[in-house]
């Protein structure tokens, strides 16, 4: 098997080992820290310890009980719903627009576009806070909306520009000669081509919204904290296990997620 033509270029797989290698030790470092977390959550000891001397259910049971973080969640769940809602019909706009403009607009337009998924998170935070606090939209569920959305659009452009590239747009153009209305001739012939690329979008607006954390921390508070700023209070002022059992849920739920958009992917490019 390592002797196998890895390509065209005649490599061999054997010849290649070290950066199989090199591979699986990156994955690993990104990879085991999130899944440590696992184990952790399922101690019966008032501390996080690894590994557990005694498995409980307990602390997952005390997580669904606390008021607190039952209204976090459903705070963090609602934004996320309502950030897809908004950015997926938003950033796949725009990536059709972007996708028919050509020259150095286009280029700029789709680099204006894209600032959010390349600035620093603190840089915008401190921005939308200073802006917030002047309209009245810090600790509001509104303003988490409108950050996220910022944030979300970035990715759904990526993945619906992905699906455009492949598409056959002739026949939006035969649609449209025949008399059909421009939005019509998109719904009726490119939106089938695209639509896994469009799901896969809304599934990165989803998942980015979710597990936002640095702006929360700032333009959220009171009764609209997020999980993900709750998270960082407890581990904060004290070392709470029901931070581990929440941690586990959401490391479930987001690689559940990327899987599902890897899927989507895998059909568009099919």
């Amino acid at each position: 098997m390592l002797r196998g033509m890895a390509n065209s270029a005649q490599v061999t797989h054997g010849q290649r080992l070290w950066l199989y290698g090199i591979n699986v030790l990156v994955l690993a470092f990104l990879i085991v820290p999130c899944l440590l977390i696992i184990p952790m959550s399922l101690s019966a000891s008032r501390y996080l310890d690894f590994p557990p001397d005694q498995w409980s259910l307990r602390w997952y049971a005390e997580l669904f009980r606390s008021p607190e973080w039952r209204q976090a969640g459903a705070i963090s769940l609602t934004v996320a719903a309502i950030t897809t809602a908004i950015a997926t019909p938003i950033g796949t706009a725009a990536a059709y627009g972007l996708h028919h403009v050509e020259g150095r607009i286009g280029r700029f337009a789709r680099v204006v576009f894209l600032l959010p998924m390349v600035a620093p998170s603190i840089l915008v935070a401190i921005g939308l806070f200073f802006v917030y606090a002047r309209v009245g939209l810090n600790n509001s569920i509104l303003g988490l909306v409108l950050a996220d959305t910022m944030l979300a659009i970035p990715y759904v452009i990526v993945t619906v520009s992905a699906g455009l590239a492949s598409a056959d747009l002739d026949q939006e153009q035969a649609a449209r000669s025949l008399g059909a209305h421009r939005l019509k001739a998109f719904r009726d012939t490119t939106f089938p081509q695209i639509r896994f690329s469009v799901l896969t979008g809304a599934l990165f607006a989803f998942v980015t919204a979710f597990d936002e954390v640095v702006i929360a921390l700032f333009i959220s508070g009171g009764s609209t904290s997020t999980l993900t700023k709750r998270m960082f209070n407890s581990i904060r002022d004290e070392v709470d296990p029901r931070v581990a059992a929440l941690s586990s849920i959401v490391v479930l739920l987001s690689f559940g997620l990327l899987l599902a958009g890897r899927a989507l992917s895998r059909r568009t490019q099919a």
